[in-house]
């Protein structure tokens, strides 16, 4: 039924577009005066639905719509097929798209494409489609090395299509694989005089490129290896960084971080990870290898396919030919080990770029940087796990392995690599190899990997004076660093940082800059000061350090206790600022008196021990004011200063009373007494007796507390702090013995006394025992007043314990007035502070409150 057939490629030709039915008629019989009825055409169409369906040609409104998709003809399906194989390289789906060719579209029913205008367009779109599919076919199987094979056909392809020029190169490559290199250029040749005769014009420079690196015999194009696909292996047991790998296929990306922390690891993992969204290739230098970027532009330029006489001698137009070849291209660039800017420009194209460096590469504008650090310790146990074996997973020297390793991928790495080489060895018994520290980099070798080599590698590269500082900094113990001591020992941070040696991890409270030495970099920077520097050398540059950590301690002590200038270098401007000041760098100080005990700088180390208590006291920081004391008690008698040891053992006798341990308080402030007394330091008995009379007051032993304060007063003489803190002491005894008259008036002469000092702190103190006098009194408005100051003091101080104090304070306050609601609203407050804080007693009294 010719009609029939007619009427259905009308359809096919106008899929999902509506037609009448005098355009059919028209298009069924275009010679014709369209005499036809319409009945006839429905006839037709009645006819066809009961060969395709009766819902495939659909009726609306008097048109005819052949309602399908394109993936259910084979033309949509060609379509589709060619454009995922050409796209996606997939040599399957385009073998799968040529199949479906069956001639030219629509032989039988248009054979001269005169009758529709249509079948001219589809058969001219449909052959150029074929055709590249052909030829992207070919292209992968002359990748896959068929080249003999596919001669026969090239040549009656090019034969058909003489001046397709891309036909003619697969010919060419084709012929020269097959070692029939003249032909391959005299194949070339023809066609250029084809193009020439009438035409005057050249082989496209694609072409023009090929025929060159022939004429050159370029050994590239002996064996089809595909794009280039230049990655090292692929990381075996890559763990964690998870969230990282999808961030660094993007753009411009700098990966940095310190020596050993898995950046090169990572950017490989993560280009392997996505190799297929980079058909045309990835590109890979190491520029630790080959620090020349010409040399590497030229690699770059021979591996996309540019014979060696035409890659340019000058710099700039190496890098300008890079580009060019990349700029059509999904590639990605990958560029390993970069140690600054310089080496790095050059080899930047269009294309998505990783670059991994110890430094930040600020110069860069316009990059994404993505820091990397040290894993945790799950991840730590787990990438240690797979390198020696899960059956050794629960031995309990994994995570001694992982905390010595302190979380360093290529310490894991090489830990691991050791146990995996040692099936008799346990992860237990590495873990005790590894415990000391004098040997621990010996121990973390396996084979040719050693992970002191990592840290050579970027010492060998710094200067006389980075170097330094770097083995100054690992004399200390401390977990970081600020700014201000680095300097001291030289103003080399930044060198250290790029080099990957040193990590800038925080801005603390005090708004300073603090670095970090991994534990392992610490030991080599200690190895390196054994073999450089005598202990002389040591000594006078922790003297140093020490000279200006005493002095801004003092400033900043200075400025808790009186509001008045300070005459040092480092005056701070406000006591908040005190206080962040020594909060940001407590723990460093902390190991600092260690660090000056450690080298025989035993006068600094107790004296900066002792100025210490003031701060590590009020904020109660109970575990580093015990260990100040025990070092700063062996220095002091290290050095024979009998005054240094009574200070620092009624220092502990502080901290003993601060623990509620009065039995062993009142023994070392005896004893500290007894001390002070034979040396004949009036002042130093005074303030002494005066703990010893707190001690006494903790005790109940109120009238012997009494005594001793009252001797106190009498022995301090003019000293207005001495006469505060013992009027305050003392009303606070005379608080207790029920004599609150008493009480009221020596506390009200220590706030007086502290306000005059400027002393806010010990003022708020004074205040509060003041207010619970005036309760005591049934002075409610009085006892508000007194703990509304000391709120008003403690909140203008940032002093969070002190306010909750003062809101323990106020609560009592509201319960007295009856306002029970608001009272156990402002103890929950304050315990919340005490909680946060460890003060048990505090804690307590909130309790009691809450209770009520």
């Amino acid at each position: 039924m010719p009609k029939h057939r007619d009427l259905l490629a009308l359809f096919l030709l106008n899929a999902r577009r509506p037609l009448t039915a005098g355009r059919l008629r028209q298009l069924l019989w275009p010679r014709e005066d369209g005499d036809r009825s319409d009945s006839l055409i429905r006839g037709y169409i009645g006819r066809l639905r009961q060969l395709v369906g009766k819902d495939v040609i659909t009726t609306v409104s008097g048109t005819y719509t052949l309602a399908i998709e394109d993936h259910q003809v084979d033309v949509g399906r060609f379509r589709r097929l060619v454009h995922e194989g050409t796209s996606g390289r997939d040599g399957a789906k385009l073998r799968e798209a040529l199949s479906l060719w069956r001639g030219p579209v629509l032989a039988d029913v248009d054979p001269d494409a005169q009758r529709w205008a249509e079948t001219r367009r589809l058969r001219e779109e449909l052959e150029e489609l074929r055709l590249l599919a052909v030829e992207r076919r070919i292209d992968l199987d002359l990748e896959g090395g068929h080249h003999r094979t596919l001669l026969a056909e090239l040549g009656t392809l090019v034969a058909r299509h003489p001046l397709r020029q891309s036909l003619r190169g697969l010919y060419m490559l084709a012929l020269y694989r097959s070692g029939r290199r003249v032909e391959a250029l005299a194949s070339y040749g023809a066609l250029r005089d084809q193009l020439d005769d009438g035409h005057a014009i050249e082989p496209d420079p694609e072409l023009q490129l090929l025929y060159h690196r022939m004429l050159h015999d370029d050994v590239m194009l002996h064996v089809s290896a595909g794009p280039p696909v230049l990655l090292p292996r692929d990381v075996a047991h890559f763990t964690g960084r998870a969230d990282l790998l999808d961030q660094l296929i993007s753009g411009l990306v700098v990966v940095h971080g310190q020596a050993g922390v898995g950046k090169s690891a990572l950017a490989v993992h993560a280009a392997w990870r996505h190799r297929d969204r980079f058909p045309d290739g990835i590109l890979y230098a190491d520029l630790r290898e080959s620090t020349r970027p010409a040399a590497i532009l030229e690699d770059f330029l021979r591996w996309l396919g540019c014979p060696a006489q035409a890659v340019p001698a000058a710099f700039d137009q190496r890098q300008k030919l890079l580009r060019t070849y990349t700029a059509n291209r999904r590639m990605l660039v990958l560029l390993d080990n970069a140690a600054d800017e310089s080496q790095v420009r050059p080899l930047l194209t269009s294309c998505p770029t990783i670059v991994t460096s110890r430094s930040a590469l600020g110069g860069l504008t316009g990059a994404v940087r993505v820091p990397l650090g040290v894993l945790d310790d799950d991840e730590a146990c787990g990438l240690l796990v797979k390198l020696i074996g899960q059956e050794r997973a629960e031995d309990e020297g994994v995570r001694k392995v992982v905390r010595f390793c302190g979380g360093l991928p290529i310490a894991l790495r090489v830990a691991g690599s050791r146990l995996a080489a040692r099936p008799g060895w346990t992860p237990g018994y590495l873990a005790g190899l590894l415990e000391d520290e004098s040997r621990r980099l010996d121990r973390l070798h396996s084979g040719d990997q050693t992970v002191r080599s990592v840290y050579a590698i970027g010492y060998d590269g710094l200067s006389r004076e980075a170097r330094r500082l770097l083995r100054l900094l690992g004399t200390l113990s401390a977990p970081d660093v600020a700014d201000w001591a680095a300097q001291i020992f030289g103003d080399q941070a930044d060198a250290l940082l790029d080099a990957g040696l040193l990590v800038a991890h925080t801005v603390d409270v005090a708004g300073q800059v603090r670095y970090r030495l991994h534990d392992l970099t610490r030991l080599f920077a200690r190895e390196r000061l054994v073999e450089e520097d005598g202990v002389q050398v040591v000594r006078a540059e922790l003297a140093k350090l020490q000279a200006v950590a005493v002095a801004r301690v003092r400033t900043s002590r200075f400025t808790l206790v009186s509001s008045a200038p300070s005459p040092g270098n480092f005056a701070t401007r406000d006591i908040k600022e005190s206080v962040e000041w020594l909060a940001a760098e407590r723990a460093f100080l902390v190991c600092l008196v260690d660090d000056l005990h450690g080298v025989l700088l035993d006068d600094g180390a107790w004296r900066l021990a002792h100025l210490l208590v003031p701060f590590l006291e009020r904020w109660r920081f109970l575990d580093d004011w015990h260990q100040v004391c025990e070092t700063g008690l062996n220095a002091a008698r290290r050095t024979g200063d009998v005054r240094a040891e009574a200070l620092i053992l009624r220092d502990q006798g502080d901290l003993h009373r601060a623990r509620r341990r009065w039995d062993q308080a009142s023994d070392l402030l005896t004893r500290a007494l007894d001390m002070l007394r034979r040396e004949g330091r009036s002042r130093d008995v005074a303030h002494t007796q005066r703990r010893l009379g707190q001690v006494l007051l903790d005790q109940g032993r109120l009238g012997e507390a009494e005594r001793t304060l009252t001797a106190c007063l009498h022995t301090l003489g003019g000293s207005a702090r001495g006469t505060a803190e013992a009027l305050q002491a003392l009303g606070t005894v005379l608080h207790r013995a029920g004599r609150p008259e008493e009480a009221a008036q020596r506390l009200a002469g220590a706030a007086g006394h502290f306000a005059g000092l400027g002393d806010r702190h010990r003022h708020a103190d004074t205040l509060l025992e003041l207010a619970s006098v005036r309760l005591a009194q049934r002075q409610v408005p009085e006892a508000r007043e007194c703990a509304e100051k000391a709120r008003g003091i403690a909140v203008r101080l940032g002093d969070r314990l002190l306010d909750a104090h003062a809101l323990l304070a106020l609560a009592r306050v509201n319960h007295a007035e009856g306002a029970g609601g608001l009272a156990r609203e402002m103890a929950g407050e304050a315990l919340k502070a005490f909680d946060s804080v460890g003060d048990e007693q505090g804690r307590e009294a909130a309790l009691v409150l809450l209770s009520r």
